[in-house]
């Protein structure tokens, strides 16, 4: 197939991590980003591509080299019948061949020192949440919404994809749980573990409230996040980073207008519990999860998903993405309660394709490769088993 980039600051997407809002805000990290309108003029006999938005940014790996990163894109437009995102004629080997297609055009487009082009699709294989047993009782979720770790056990079926394309290190969370919200309180009720429903009525008639506050109350999120962080042995960002996520102004009048929220359960106006969501488009996606050591009995993580919920519904959404969970049910894993807390809620779990690299300067990836894989044995095992 044949790939037709152009360069076009106003492309949108319907993806929030593929929107200039997006790219701004990673900019501000250091990161450097292009953006362009795809086209894509298909093979005799194979799939036919929609255009797409497609935003690339690049960041330095330290020694002059650099990598460019593709998150959550290509996106195509249309669902497949299994629930993958992508075109429904599209097989693994059409969209791999699309990844390598768009690769090829972007090695003349990105730094010389460019080592590898990361890409993480958002295509997906979906199974439906039910398989989960209703009598799992996660009364006390982690509200941690980061510390993504690899699960152990069987790896679900998901999209893959073969050489030149390599498996690379996860950097979005490769499963997740999304929540059809396109319905009515009853049916997204009905359509929770019994538990769930419980504990959200629970805390409600305890008296904890629950508010979107906004960034004046990023202090009070900040401390929650830290107690966090402490008890889960997971790294978080600077308070100036989530700063920064608030006080950013869109730039592209012609995508969707991102919709931030903070998110505070409180009992007597102390702050329990608190969550930072984004409304784009149709999709909400819980970003960010942190709670205090207090009052953990009154539920407040099950007041807050409720409130944000709703909200997302009212603002438009029809999905609700609780944005990453272990890959399967495993009770030895160390989020283990977080996959019991989110798929409670109910919806569909997706597996993505995870990271995939197109390698440009294949000596110099070898090294790589293995020091990024020794570091991510230290914070993700060492680091965790020593509880640092």
């Amino acid at each position: 197939m044949r790939i037709v980039l152009t360069r076009d600051d106003h492309a949108v997407s319907p993806v929030f991590l593929q929107s200039k809002f997006w790219a701004d805000f990673k900019a501000l990290a250091g990161w450097t980003y292009a953006r362009y309108q795809v086209a894509v003029e298909p093979v005799e006999d194979g799939p036919a591509f929609a255009p797409f938005a497609l935003s690339v940014m690049e960041r330095g790996l330290g020694a002059s080299l650099r990598f460019a990163y593709v998150p959550h894109g290509p996106e195509t437009g249309s669902e497949a019948a299994s629930g993958s995102r992508a075109d429904a004629c599209a097989s693994p080997a059409d969209r791999g061949a699309l990844l390598q297609a768009i690769a090829v055009e972007l090695r003349s487009r990105v730094s010389r020192s460019c080592l590898f082009i990361r890409f993480d699709p958002a295509w997906y294989e979906a199974e439906a949440v039910s398989s989960v047993p209703d009598s799992d009782d996660e009364s006390q979720p982690p509200a941690t919404n980061s510390g993504y770790d690899a699960a152990v056990l069987r790896i679900p079926e998901r999209p893959t994809f073969g050489k030149p394309l390599l498996k690379a290190s996860d950097v979005q969370p490769p499963d997740s749980v999304v929540l059809d919200i396109h319905r009515n309180d009853d049916e997204i009720l009905a359509g929770m573990k019994t538990k769930w429903r419980y504990n959200i009525r629970l805390s409600a008639k305890k008296g904890v409230t629950v508010a979107s506050e906004g960034a004046a109350s990023l202090g009070e999120f900040y401390t929650l996040y830290e107690t966090t962080a402490a008890r889960d042995h997971i790294a978080i960002h600077p308070r100036s980073y989530y700063e920064r996520l608030f006080a950013l102004e869109p730039s592209n009048p012609a995508e969707p207008r991102p919709d931030i929220r903070l998110w505070i359960a409180r009992y007597e106006g102390q702050a329990l519990a608190a969550i930072i969501t984004v409304y784009y488009g149709s999709e909400a996606t819980y970003l960010y999860g942190a709670s205090s050591d207090q009052h953990r009995n009154l539920m407040p993580a099950y007041a807050l998903q409720w409130a944000a919920i709703r909200a997302a519904r009212e603002s438009g959404c029809t999905t609700y993405d609780f944005y990453g969970i272990p890959p399967v049910d495993d009770p030895a894993h160390a989020m283990s309660g977080l996959y019991r807390f989110k798929t409670g809620f109910g919806g569909e779990i997706r597996h993505y394709a995870g990271a995939w690299d197109f390698v440009l300067l294949p000596a110099t990836y070898a090294a790589f490769r293995l020091a990024e894989r020794v570091r991510l044995f230290w914070h993700k095992t060492v680091k965790k088993r020593l509880g640092v």
